[in-house]
Order: structure tokens, then C-alpha cells, then sequence
């Protein structure tokens, strides 16, 4: 009787837990287990020297077409954000033995609360092929204060990268709030500002491209502790930021320029309700960034404030839309969800009295549902239908001064 051996090590059927026969030979579990780690390892150190994967990179239109189907409106951002993206993955493809080499093309996009600045970054990331974080700038400080330093931004890239540091390096960075770093004062030698313009010194070398020693855990760095380089030269960084109040400063530019006989008529083309579309470097520098940190963000763009027929498409119309999320709740436990068109047109009423942009939506909603949700799953209805007076009934009998913004 022939006994069934491994064709690489020899060993037979009955000195393994595992064989696998194949037609022409037999391998046994400790050999696939060595196969498996040989060719993972030559697999990254393939992926460390050239990038691959990238043939089939999605183009700007393609971006684009996916952020609509999960963003309404702002045309002008997505066109912005997608082609940042596609241009960040070429650049990862390019030859580095020719004289031309592609630089980064950050990015900052200027737009009030809840019109859409990190959902857009959030759904852009369901698209991409590199890894993907958002950080926060507001608990950003200096180095040896209280808060976190600007190296935990490249912490939790490294994170979603799964610790892999090649594809981090090639990764995004999503910065959200970046204007609240802005200088706190104009004089900077009233105070030192740990929290402002300190952290946009430090983020100077992140953006341009450096090799950063990052704690793998994050938190404060100590002499004992085992660092990692990162070399953030080919990550991609896209800021956002409120800017509130920086429409007064491109207000007051614009108005400086206006003399002479054409006064009246330049003043008449200005769109006064959508101040940002004539936003400029100069206005940033103004409103406290530094002109170092605005010319490491070479790409501006802007997001219109919501008018009313953007917040009515943005509460039913997404693929993740805030209709939708809670017919969905309710379907978990079998009960059928509708509304009255008339709930809809009512909500977006009342977002825009409390000048809550898209937020407030989920937060009007959640005031109008949240007796049903609590009842409910605990009886015998399998539907439940909400109307205009319904939806009325519940707001009213709310505090809805929590709800309001000053």
C-alpha cells in the first residue's frame, strides 16, 4: 500500500494533521502554513517598492458620481475633492527617475456648519484604495501641553492602515475644524498660543513632507518608548473648516476695492448670500492662518450654505438618507414607516428656522420620533404613519430652545 507523502518535506499522512492532495502531488498543513507567509512577505516588500492596484483607479467623474449619490449639491467641492484624489493616486504612480516629479496638491475647503464638509470626506472614503482617517483639530496643542500632538494625526492613519506603514505613507488625512487653530491674536507676543498658531507650526512639516516619528499608540512621546517613521511626503491632506465669520473679511476686501463711477454696478454682481465663492488665500491669512500653513494648501475651494430645496432633497433623496435610516429602524423590528409629504416640507421649515443646516434635519427628527421609537418596538403594530399634525403635536411639545442655534 502507498503512503500519501508531503511532496516538499517528505513527511507522510500520518506525521501531519492535514494533507492536501493535488493531481500530481500532496502538501501537508506546515508546509501551506510556510507557502502562506512566504508569499505575504514578498507580496509587501512588492507593494513597498512599487505601487500596484492602481490600474484601475476610479476617475474624477467616477468620484464625482459616487459623492452624488450620497451628497447633495456642491458641485464645485466635489469637482475639487475628485480630482485631488485621482491626482493623489497618479502622483503614487509616477516614474521618480525623470526630471519632473508631481508634487502634492492639498486641499482646504471652506463651508459653514452642516453643509456637508465631513460627510463628503466620509464618503469619499468608501471609494478610495489607500488608507483613510479624519482627525480633529481642535484637541490639537504644541508638543509637552495639555491636549494631543500633532503627530497623533499620522497615529490614527497608521491605524486604519492596520499598522502596514507603506500604505500609510500613501495614504489621506481628512483634517477636520482646521479654523480652530487659527492665530488667536495678532500680536503674538501677548501670549503663547499652544493651541493655535503653535499647532500650525507644527503641522508645516507634516504637509510638506517630512519623516515624523509617530507613538504607535498615540499619546505623548517618552525616551523608553519604540517610535515609528513615517514618511508623510506622498500622504494626501484635506482640511476643512466653518471659518464663521470670515464672510465679514471678504465682505469688507471687496467693498475696498469698489471705487469710482462703477461702484454702484460691481456692488449689484456681488452674490451677497454666498460670500465664500470669492474666498482667497488672503482671506485665510487674515482670519489667523499663517501664510506658511496657506501655502502648503495649495488647492481652495468653498460649499454653498444649504438654500431650502437642498435640505429637502438631503432629507429623503441620498442613499443613506435621514428617511431612510429610520425606516430602517423601524423595518428592524417589523413595523412599516411612512410620512406625509407634508412632515417633510415641515421639517425643513423648521431646520431652517433654528438655522441648522443638515444636521439640524436628523435633529428635528429624532424630537418627532422618539416616542415612538421607545413604545413601539414593545407593542402589536406592524405600521405606523406620521403626519403633518403628528409631527407638529410632538416639536411643539418639545423645549425645541435646545435645538436653536444663537
Amino acid at each position: 500500500m502507498k503512503v500519501e507523502k508531503c511532496s516538499f518535506c517528505g513527511r507522510t499522512r500520518f506525521q501531519s494533521k492535514m494533507m492536501v492532495a493535488g493531481q500530481s502531488g500532496s502538501i501537508c498543513d506546515v508546509c501551506a502554513e510556510q507557502a502562506y507567509n512566504i508569499v505575504r512577505e514578498n507580496l509587501k516588500q512588492a507593494s513597498a517598492t512599487a505601487p500596484s492596484g492602481y490600474q484601475d483607479i476610479p476617475k474624477p467623474q467616477e468620484i464625482k458620481a459616487f459623492l452624488d449619490d450620497y451628497v447633495i449639491g456642491q458641485d464645485d467641492a466635489k469637482r475639487y475633492l475628485s480630482v485631488a484624489v485621482y491626482n493623489h493616486y497618479k502622483r503614487l504612480m509616477q516614474i521618480t527617475g525623470d526630471d519632473v516629479e508631481i508634487e502634492k496638491s492639498n486641499i482646504i475647503m471652506v463651508g459653514s456648519t452642516g453643509t456637508g464638509k465631513t460627510l463628503m470626506a466620509r464618503t469619499i472614503a468608501r471609494k478610495l484604495k489607500v488608507p483613510f482617517s479624519i482627525v480633529d483639530a481642535t484637541v490639537l496643542t504644541e508638543a509637552g501641553y495639555v491636549g494631543e500632538d500633532v503627530e497623533s494625526i499620522l497615529t490614527r492613519l497608521l491605524q486604519a492602515a492596520d499598522y502596514d506603514v507603506n500604505a500609510a505613507q500613501q495614504g489621506i488625512v481628512f483634517i477636520d475644524e482646521i479654523d480652530k487653530i487659527a492665530r488667536k491674536s495678532d500680536n503674538p507676543s501677548i501670549t503663547r498660543d499652544v493651541s493655535g498658531e503653535g499647532v500650525q507650526q507644527g503641522l508645516l512639516k507634516l504637509l510638506e513632507g517630512s519623516i515624523v516619528n509617530v507613538p504607535p499608540q498615540g499619546g505623548r512621546k517618552h525616551p523608553e518608548q519604540k517610535l515609528i517613521a513615517i514618511d508623510t511626503k506622498n500622504i494626501l491632506f484635506v482640511c476643512g473648516g466653518a471659518f464663521d465669520g470670515i464672510e465679514k473679511i471678504i465682505a469688507h476686501r471687496m467693498n475696498t476695492h469698489v471705487v469710482g463711477f462703477s461702484a454702484s454696478l460691481n456692488t449689484n454682481v456681488i452674490d451677497r448670500s454666498n460670500m465664500l465663492k470669492y474666498i482667497t488665500p488672503t482671506d485665510l491669512k487674515t482670519y489667523g492662518l499663517i501664510p506658511e500653513i496657506i501655502g502648503r494648501l495649495p488647492i481652495l475651494t468653498y460649499l454653498e450654505p444649504l438654500d431650502r430645496a437642498a435640505l429637502r432633497r438631503i432629507l429623503t433623496e441620498p442613499k443613506n438618507s435621514i428617511i431612510k435610516q429610520y425606516v430602517k429602524l423601524f423595518g428592524m423590528d417589523g413595523i412599516k414607516l411612512t410620512f406625509d409629504e407634508a412632515v417633510f416640507e415641515y421639517v425643513v421649515d423648521k431646520a431652517i428656522e433654528f438655522k441648522l443646516g443638515a444636521r439640524g434635519l436628523r435633529s428635528i427628527v429624532e424630537t418627532i420620533m422618539i416616542d415612538d421609537m421607545f413604545k413601539m418596538p414593545s407593542e402589536d403594530r406592524k405600521s405606523l404613519n406620521i403626519t403633518l399634525d403628528y409631527a407638529r403635536e410632538k416639536l411643539e411639545d418639545t423645549d425645541t430652545n435646545r435645538l436653536k442655534i444663537a
